[in-house]
C-alpha cells in the first residue's frame, strides 16, 4: 500500500474544498452582500477563481498532483498515469471535499441567508452544455501539455485558463464534475439545478476524453512514464526556476 496515499487523499480533499469555496463564495458576496450587478460578480469570482486555483496548485501539486477535478483524474487514469484504485479515492475526496466547500460558503454567509445546504433551482440555456465540453477539453488538454513541456508557470497557466474561461463560455466553466455537484447545493447565483448538473458533468466527462484523445496525438502519452507520476510536472515556480 501506498503510504502517502492517505496524505494525497487529504490534499485533493483540502484542494477542492477551496476551489468550490472559491467558486461559491465571491457570488454571495458580490450579488447577496454587496449589491453588485450579475456580470460584475462574475467578474470577480473569475479572478477569485483564478488567483485561488493557482495558490493551491503551487502549494498542493507536489503532494497530490493537485487534480482537484474528476475529470482531471479521469483522463490521468485513461492513460495509466493513475491506477483505478487511486483515481476513484481521489474522485471521492474531491467530491468530499467540494460538498464541504459549499457548507463552508453558507456558514461564512449565514447571517445574510441563514441557509446550509438547498437545491438549486437555477437553469443553464443549452448553449451552456456546449460552454462545458469546451471548456473542460482547453483545461485538461492545458494541463497535459503541462505536464509534457513542463513549463515555468504551470500553475499560472491553468488559473488563468480556468479565469480566463470563467468570463469566456456561456456556463461561467464549471469543467468540473466536483464543483458541479457542489453548485448543485448552493442558493448563490453561482449554482446550478440538478437536471443541468446531470448534463454538465457528462458534457465535461465528454470533453476530457477528447482533451485526451488529442493529447495522445500532440504527445507521445503511453503511461505513466512519459509524463511523470511522481507529480514532479507541479513543483512551485520557485524551485522550478532554481532547478
Amino acid at each position: 500500500m501506498d503510504s502517502t496515499l492517505p496524505k494525497k487523499l487529504l490534499a485533493e480533499f483540502i484542494g477542492s474544498h477551496f476551489l468550490v469555496v472559491a467558486a461559491i463564495s465571491p457570488t454571495i458576496l458580490g450579488y447577496n452582500v454587496l449589491g453588485a450587478s450579475i456580470p460584475f460578480t462574475v467578474f470577480m469570482d473569475a479572478i477569485a477563481v483564478g488567483f485561488i486555483l493557482f495558490a493551491l496548485i503551487e502549494t498542493l501539486g507536489p503532494i497530490s498532483g493537485c487534480h482537484i477535478n474528476p475529470a482531471v483524474t479521469l483522463a490521468f487514469m485513461a492513460i495509466r498515469n493513475t491506477s483505478v484504485r487511486e483515481g476513484s479515492l481521489y474522485i471521492i475526496a474531491q467530491l468530499l471535499g467540494g460538498f464541504t466547500g459549499t457548507i463552508s460558503s453558507h456558514l461564512m454567509f449565514y447571517h445574510i441567508v441563514p441557509t446550509f445546504i438547498t437545491v438549486s433551482t437555477i437553469s443553464r440555456p443549452a448553449g451552456c452544455y456546449y460552454g462545458e465540453f469546451l471548456g473542460t477539453f482547453a483545461l485538461v488538454l492545458t494541463v497535459f501539455l503541462c505536464v509534457k513541456n513542463k513549463p515555468k508557470f504551470t500553475g499560472l497557466a491553468v488559473g488563468l485558463l480556468v479565469g480566463g474561461f470563467l468570463i469566456t463560455t456561456s456556463s461561467t466553466m464549471f469543467a468540473n464534475p466536483d464543483v458541479t455537484v457542489a453548485r448543485v447545493f448552493t442558493y448563490a447565483i453561482a449554482g446550478v439545478s440538478p437536471f443541468d448538473a446531470s448534463i454538465f458533468i457528462g458534457a465535461e466527462i465528454i470533453g476530457a476524453l477528447a482533451a485526451t484523445l488529442v493529447a495522445g496525438v500532440l504527445l507521445p502519452l503511453k503511461g505513466a512514464s512519459q509524463i511523470g507520476a511522481d507529480h514532479s510536472w507541479l513543483q512551485p515556480c520557485a524551485e522550478v526556476k532554481n532547478s
